[in-house]
């Protein structure tokens, strides 16, 4: 894990990086700690390289050059950064900073409110994952060992809070990601039970875990359907995090498929096996608790990550089965393939008994979300329009794109069934939102309700860019993370 700290000197470091912003007349280097000569020395090796100072831009000049140890990154931030430009850059410095011991990062006097952000994306842009190389390989791709933010306000209470945040939300994020990264033979539902029990434990969370028996004896006919192909049980998983003074109480629920097959409605053998992030809803949704928990965000939180294993077997679940969902209501199973909202549907009315005043689930549900937003981008729907919106505010405020998507009453009839209550597709246009409308079906009248379709931004298929990986991306923890501070400081009203 990369340690990170904060001081108000300049350290000997294997990299020392900084910012320049693009002006007019060319670009200026944010090199607060630097000497008024190498400051000038490291103007004019970048700008010999060609460098701008546009978004995203870096070049790299030999220590040698401006009398400082190692290698200097410059990369840029173009005009008028924000937080999100200087935690992309950080990104980018981390990212290439592989194999470093140290890596000191010169934050500018005047970006200091921007510290959280750089320390964020540093720490999220020097993620590696090597659980499944052998030690040989994974020494030479482990990710900088120390990162060192340099400024002038280091001592301030405000700054180590941040990067105190930021640490405890990108180290979730992280674990994530090694979630969704991990071969799905390597962790089935009962795996993904496993970390959260030993992660509950370790920051004294209530946790309950609900096997195939119980699943079965409760009636959860969803998660039971969808697991029974698989000689993999599934799993429930539900930990509540309870301040002593909570002003609200939220519901995270997330799709834990470990792997998705698509069952008897199987899926094509192309980028099948990145089918192991199906449980990335379920890793979010286990992480942002424990990161709340972490932070002390005075909110309640119950997670539910709903597991299971997706397989064709002669023990799988039919096209045309009817199966009862927790609760009671029956579900004609059009496709297999559309298991996602089966698991859900048990978890979201099992949620609902903890009578929390906000419910907000997360799964990589639909393809149908990536053909509409692309492959960088979550759709949300809700039951309020201000919720949606709120909840794409808290998006952007923490780095992470989605853009809100609706729940047309017009197109439930398209989900009724011939044999069952409802059914489990409907026709294949629009079908990201009859994804959300079947959900829908499952939440109480007056229930405050999100849904967060992360198919697109859960895992990174090509090549890695500012502080996002290739594979899991550990999307929607930091989303849920600033929603639990949105309602503790009343940004976001839920009672």
């Amino acid at each position: 894990m990369t340690q990170i700290s904060v001081t108000p000197t300049l350290p000997t470091a294997d990299i020392t990086a900084v910012f320049a912003t693009k002006e007019k007349t060319g670009f200026v280097i944010s090199a607060g700690k630097l000497t008024s000569v190498q400051s000038k020395k490291l103007a004019a090796a970048a700008k010999s390289m060609k460098f701008s100072g546009s978004a995203s831009e870096l070049v790299s000049v030999p220590g040698s050059t401006i009398s400082v140890n190692g290698i200097v990154m410059v990369v840029g931030v173009g005009e008028n950064p924000n937080h999100e430009t200087f935690r992309k850059a950080a990104g980018i410095i981390g990212r290439n900073s592989f194999g470093a011991k140290k890596l000191a990062i010169v934050v500018d006097d005047e970006n200091v409110d921007a510290i959280g952000a750089i320390a964020q994306g540093a720490l999220l842009g020097s993620y590696s994952f090597n659980l499944h190389r052998s030690e040989s390989v994974s020494a030479k791709r482990e990710g900088v060992k120390a990162i060192v933010l340099v400024s002038s306000d280091a001592k301030n209470p405000l700054v180590r809070e941040a990067i105190d945040r930021a640490e405890i939300v990108s180290n979730f994020v992280n674990e994530t990601r090694n979630l969704a990264n991990t071969a799905p033979g390597h962790l089935p539902p009962a795996e993904v039970a496993k970390y959260a029990t030993s992660l509950a434990k370790e920051l004294k969370l209530k946790i309950e875990v609900l096997d195939e028996k119980m699943l079965k004896r409760k009636g959860f006919g969803g998660i039971v359907g969808v697991g029974q192909g698989s000689v993999n049980p599934p799993r429930l998983i539900r930990i509540e995090y309870r301040p002593l003074k909570p002003v609200a109480h939220i519901a995270f629920v997330g799709k834990g498929i470990t792997f998705d097959t698509g069952g008897i409605s199987i899926k094509p053998k192309q980028s099948m096996h990145e089918m192991k992030a199906d449980m990335a809803g379920a890793a979010a949704v286990i992480n942002a608790i424990a990161a709340i928990a972490e932070l002390k965000i005075p909110v309640s939180i119950t997670a539910f990550a709903a597991c299971a294993e997706n397989m064709p077997s002669g023990s799988a679940q039919r096209p045309g089965d009817v199966v009862t969902a927790y609760g009671g209501r029956t579900v004609e199973v059009l496709d297999t393939d559309a298991e996602g909202r089966l698991v859900l549907m048990d978890a979201l009315v099992y949620a609902q008994e903890a009578k929390p005043d906000l419910v907000i689930d997360v799964a990589t549900l639909t393809g149908a979300a990536v053909i509409a937003l692309g492959r960088r981008i979550a759709a949300v729907m809700a039951n309020s329009d201000d919720l949606r919106n709120h909840v794409v505010d808290a998006a952007t405020r923490s780095g992470e794109s989605m853009w809100p998507l609706p729940l047309p009453s017009e197109y439930r009839p398209k989900l009724d069934s011939a044999v069952a209550d409802i059914a489990n597709i409907a026709e294949p246009i629009g079908s990201a939102l009859y994804g959300g409308l079947f959900l829908q079906e499952f939440i109480k009248p007056g229930q405050k309700w999100a849904h967060l379709d992360i198919a697109a931004p859960a895992f990174n298929s090509e090549g890695p860019f500012d502080y996002t990986p290739k594979g899991a991306t550990g999307s929607a923890v930091r989303t849920l993370v600033t929603i639990a501070e949105d309602v503790a400081s009343g940004l976001l009203k839920l009672r």
